[in-house]
């Protein structure tokens, strides 16, 4: 395929929060939803399987990649602006720029999100939470592409027709390709909070798959913003006291690993802890020393060493709680 969409023999570890994975044989980077049409469009005119993705924060890249897949990276798809009284925001949009985007408006809409890694397909496609809260709560209508029907082009579905639950969302039964949304917003996002927004981004490029450099990134915006409320400080003072106490962004990682299960009271890493696999090793990946539901790679790890340890987790839960833990993380 030649296209400036394309790169050739690219590897994958960069485009993930892992740092793991082989050499592509072909990546695409789009920056718009029409772009992003006419990738999955050239993959189906080239026979080769489209596989997209964001921040890769929620997923493990194979040791290597298959040479009939397409990676879609949507890294580059980073755009928003006011639709009526919605506020339209593109997949590769990382979520917490949308806290931030909140911070600049003076709205507290948004403030779940920052901190959450990854963009804002990945965080529709899982209905991403924190807390109490969840990207379903925001969202009014879905943009998509039917990789069963590419030539109907974008389409759309209302948010309360997703289907979402705990980490579920008609996504993941369904070849949908998100690429974009409207969200719901207390009122009107100010022209001058967007334009502000994107001056910011334009700035400072952040690298959203290192997880040192995101949080670092964000966190900086955030101090460095002059006068944000009383309330909205707070409350993103403490997301960041939450994350950085559970050092999630120490090493390279996916973050959780595995759902939780409601159903036995306590969160897996409680479960993970209670069996005495914090700090197991497998080459060079190791279960959290200080949170029994994160797997990081401590330099050098291959897929199969985090696949391993994933293993290891499920059986030893089957084994004394009687059910399979059922991973969050993709898989390649």
């Amino acid at each position: 395929m030649k296209s400036e969409l394309f790169v050739s023999n690219i590897n994958l570890a960069s485009f993930s929060t892992y740092h793991i994975g082989g050499d592509a044989r072909c990546l695409a980077a789009p920056k718009t939803a029409e772009e992003v049409l006419t990738a999955l469009e050239q993959a189906s005119a080239s026979g080769l399987l489209p596989f997209l993705f964001g921040m890769g924060s929620n997923l493990l890249f194979p040791d290597h990649p298959s040479k009939e897949m397409l990676f879609i990276s949507l890294q580059e798809q980073v755009d928003f602006y006011t639709k009526g009284e919605r506020l339209y925001v593109s997949a590769g949009t990382p979520m917490s720029l949308l806290a931030l985007l909140g911070l600049y408006a003076g709205i507290p809409d948004f403030e779940f999100t920052f901190l959450l890694p990854g963009t804002l397909g990945g965080g529709i496609y899982m209905n991403a939470k924190y807390f109490d809260r969840q990207i379903c709560d925001v969202l009014d209508t879905v943009y998509y592409i039917d990789l069963t029907a590419i030539g109907r082009g974008i389409q759309a579905i209302a948010g309360k027709n997703c289907e979402f639950a705990y980490k579920k969302s008609i996504f993941q039964r369904h070849p949908w390709v998100i690429v974009g949304a409207d969200l719901i917003t207390s009122r009107p996002v100010a022209p001058d909070a967007i334009a502000a927004c994107r001056k910011q981004l334009a700035a400072q490029p952040l690298s959203i798959s290192s997880l040192a450099d995101f949080s670092a990134y964000f966190i900086r915006q955030f101090e460095t913003k002059s006068n944000p409320s009383a309330t909205a400080s707070a409350a993103l003072k403490g997301i960041i006291a939450d994350r950085t106490g559970k050092h999630h962004f120490s090493f390279p990682s996916c973050g959780s690993v595995f759902k939780n299960n409601y159903t036995i009271g306590q969160p897996i890493g409680k479960l993970v802890e209670s069996l005495g696999l914090k700090g197991t090793e497998r080459g060079k990946a190791i279960i959290s020393p200080t949170h029994g539901n994160v797997i990081q790679n401590r330099g050098g790890a291959k897929a199969q060493d985090v696949v391993d340890l994933i293993k290891l987790v499920q059986e030893e839960i089957y084994k004394h709680y009687d059910f399979v833990p059922e991973p969050e993380v993709v898989i390649v």
